[in-house]
């Protein structure tokens, strides 16, 4: 993983302003996480969480939060931890593989991130979910790239123009790429000034048959998966499910503690 830092400090300098603001996307994220948990003020913790504007829109909703960010992003997050009520709000700048917690959580969510690694990185993750941050009976949402649309999108080149009224100041070209051996997406941005300026993201998708086989022997078990608005059970016949098939990048996988005798 040794592109991860890298990138993130770059998309920090390249599109941190833009993704510090609270928006609908973050909005969304609570009332799925409402939906499917109750609105009962709960202890979250979001692994990854950016410039924490998902984390303060649930902050706002009465939940208390932890989230962990492995770049500084402490000019954009400093702001939103101030405006919080006091004690619901915290960012802590460490990287969540090693990072150490004394306290568990209702919850442990990931949003648009999870696969940054190989299959021994994403298992050692989850077991940490399952071993050290979840209570008992909590609940993990993750958010889980679909490896049938990033393979569609294979070759497309999209050219992000610069957009400082919304935060946006570099002008960009953004590549799609995807192995279907490695069932690995590559994103590779470049600063359409400077050829030289260029980062690349690498993702491992997962559909949700391979979410099951890598939960083994984790603790964790797959409850249910969420595309876009839909709820579906993974153990049901879904055969022709265009949403999966061409609609949804990613989906969110609702995992639940293992019976530990089946696992």
């Amino acid at each position: 993983m040794d592109w991860v830092k890298d990138f993130y400090e770059g998309s920090v300098r390249w599109w941190g302003e833009a993704e510090s603001v609270i928006g609908d996307r973050d909005r969304r994220r609570v009332a799925l996480f409402h939906r499917l948990l109750g609105d009962t003020p709960k202890t979250i913790l979001e692994l990854g969480c950016g410039s924490a504007t998902t984390a303060a829109a649930f902050a706002e909703a009465g939940h208390r939060v932890l989230g962990i960010e492995l770049v500084d992003r402490s000019d954009f997050t400093a702001p939103l931890v101030e405006r919080s009520a006091p004690g619901s709000l915290r960012v802590l700048q460490a990287d969540f593989y090693e990072v150490d917690l004394d306290e568990r959580f209702d919850a442990v969510t990931y949003w648009n991130g999870f696969g940054i690694g190989d299959d021994a990185d994403q298992r050692r993750l989850l077991r940490r979910v399952a071993t050290e941050w979840l209570t008992d009976g909590g609940t993990a949402l993750i958010d889980v790239f679909n490896p049938l649309v990033w393979a569609s999108w294979h070759g497309d080149l999209e050219h992000r123009p610069a957009l400082p009224e919304a935060g946006y100041h570099h002008d960009l070209f953004e590549r799609n790429g995807f192995d279907p051996v490695a069932n690995r997406a590559e994103l590779t941005w470049t600063d359409a000034a400077d050829s030289r300026e260029r980062f690349t993201q690498h993702l491992r998708c997962y559909s949700p048959a391979d979410l099951r086989l890598l939960l083994e022997h984790t603790g964790l078990r797959l409850d249910r998966i969420v595309a876009g608005e839909e709820s579906l059970d993974p153990a049901a016949v879904h055969t022709g499910h265009l949403p999966l098939l061409n609609e949804h990048y990613e989906y969110t996988a609702v995992l639940k503690p293992a019976d530990p005798l089946a696992d």
